[in-house]
């Protein structure tokens, strides 16, 4: 029958990460096929190599719709010849744009007279649309639509030439992550109608309900290797978890339990909104507690929402025994709380201005008499360098000339230097090397030591042993389990993120 898709040996090494090591499995062609696999297993990786986002080592090859690559040489434009479409969780359409504008969004508009035949563009949309069986008007707003429908039509995009056979597969990164359930169901009962009538879908998902109730193959990652492809028929959810968690060993020697205070410092009840339903937790005075769960589970609204960049639907959030606004982030900051978030290029990191000025942004008013006093801000600078072993030339260096673990170890820094209540992490070595890593756990500790919490969310299950006195597990916006650090394995951790089945709201 040939394939739609392979990938033969594909590796790829990040500096101090090996996040994919020779990847080989096929696609075959009208295949509902499933990638499965942690947090940290490869499968974003895998998928941006296909998109030409990440370029793969050297060797490798990938073959797709007839045509071949070597791995490192795929590029956006070869992967959209050889037929390659892909619907990621940002859907990438435009709010205010009608349906069928944003079908022919990169496409040639037709045209009469030098004007866009605006009456033949809605019709040829409206046939897609028809043809695909998707149930909107090409005249509607997309903002308009709901969530699955706004799917739906970034599939319909996707398959807009489809008929005339230049779509060999198409490529779906979660696309039911932030879907409710009667939704989900729409969108995967389509899903199922597409690969019936012949067309090729690699879909990338946590939900083992959506792979076993859906998919026709399976293809497991894990640690960024290949465990397994088989047919789902005759896969249960437990043996699907257990080739997604395997036999897995903890590779770091955990600490001695340090002594907790009895005192609560952040008291969490009722928080909703967004992804999150009714969550309730406590962090005590000097305590880690960590927070893991998969991609969708409500991590990082958590932590957002805790600190108020979200207003919450409902719930309290209090800081040693004062309660927050919702949805205030000055207050949230007055009250103790500081947050180094996960995206740091993005929403911490002021990769123009000198590293004195991003280490004093979270404390400028004690630099402030009427004038910003640039002396001791220097002086400060200088000794948070020494301090936090930020390797830098000097206090006015750019950040953005930095290393992604110098620039994570200022901003960590930067809000240390406040002597905060609560440190809310999230995802906080991602992406830096495992020099810097050892000195973040090292801040990190010492902050602790002297009295700071810590609700830290992460991925990375060694780092999680390696700092947690407890753990909390998110599903479907809900804490589903909770335990001290001695009863923690990454086993543990593992099988109760994946074996917590989807909940219908």
């Amino acid at each position: 029958m040939g394939t739609a898709l392979e990938f033969v040996r594909v590796s790829k090494t990040f500096p101090g990460t090996r996040a994919l090591s020779e990847v080989s499995f096929a696609v075959r062609p009208g295949s509902f096929h499933a990638l499965a696999g942690g947090n940290g297993s490869g499968k974003s990786t895998l998928i941006k190599i296909l998109a030409g986002v990440y370029q793969a080592d050297p060797e490798g090859e990938v073959r797709c719709g007839g045509s071949a690559s070597a791995a490192d040489s795929v590029t956006p434009s070869w992967s959209h010849r050889a037929g390659v479409r892909f619907v990621h969780q940002d859907l990438g359409l435009f709010d205010t744009m009608t349906v069928a504008e944003n079908l022919f969004v990169g496409r040639r508009y037709p045209r009469t007279a030098g004007a866009i035949a605006w009456t033949a563009m809605r019709r040829a949309a409206q046939e897609c649309l028809d043809r695909l069986r998707v149930p909107v008007d090409a005249r509607t707003p997309v903002g308009s639509l709901r969530p699955a429908d706004q799917t739906l039509v970034a599939i319909a995009r996707c398959l807009f030439d489809s008929a005339g056979g230049e779509v060999s597969l198409l490529v779906l990164d979660e696309p039911t992550a932030r879907l409710p359930q009667a939704e989900v169901d729409e969108l995967l009962s389509r899903l199922d109608e597409y690969a019936a009538n012949g067309q090729s879908i690699l879909y990338v998902s946590h939900r083992l309900d959506e792979i076993l109730e859906h998919a026709d193959t399976v293809t497991v990652l894990r640690d960024g290797r290949h465990v397994a492809t088989r047919p789902v028929a005759g896969l249960d959810r437990a043996q699907l978890t257990g080739l997604i968690v395997g036999q897995q060993r903890d590779l770091v020697e955990k600490r001695e339990p340090r002594p907790i205070a009895p005192e609560v410092a952040v008291t969490v009840r009722g928080l909703s909104g967004g992804p999150l339903r009714g969550i309730d937790l406590d962090v005590r005075r000097g305590e880690i507690l960590a927070v893991a769960g998969l991609v969708g589970s409500g991590r990082t609204s958590l932590v957002e929402t805790i600190f108020g960049v979200h207003r919450p639907a409902g719930g309290r959030v209090e800081v040693n025994g004062r309660r927050l606004r919702p949805g205030s982030v000055p207050d949230a900051v007055a009250a103790g709380l500081a947050y180094v978030p996960e995206d740091r290029a993005r929403h911490a990191a002021f990769t123009n201005l000198g590293l004195e000025m991003n280490l004093s942004a979270a404390s400028l008013r004690r630099y402030r008499r009427g004038w910003l006093r640039r002396g001791p801000e220097l002086r400060d600078a200088a000794e948070d360098i020494r301090r936090y072993s930020i390797r830098a030339p000097g206090p006015r260096a750019a950040l953005g000339q930095l290393s992604g673990g110098n620039q994570q170890k200022a901003i960590l820094a930067r809000w240390l230097r406040t002597r905060p209540a609560v440190l809310l992490l999230d995802e906080p070595t991602q992406g830096v090397d495992v020099g810097a890593r050892a000195e973040i756990y090292t801040q990190i500790e010492k902050a602790v030591d002297g009295g700071t919490s810590v609700l830290l969310v992460t991925s990375d299950l060694d780092e999680l042993l390696h700092l947690a006195d407890r753990v909390v597990v998110l599903a479907n916006g809900r804490v589903t389990d909770t335990a001290r650090q001695r009863d923690v394995t990454r086993e543990w951790v593992a099988t109760r993120m994946f074996d917590a089945p989807q909940e219908i709201p």
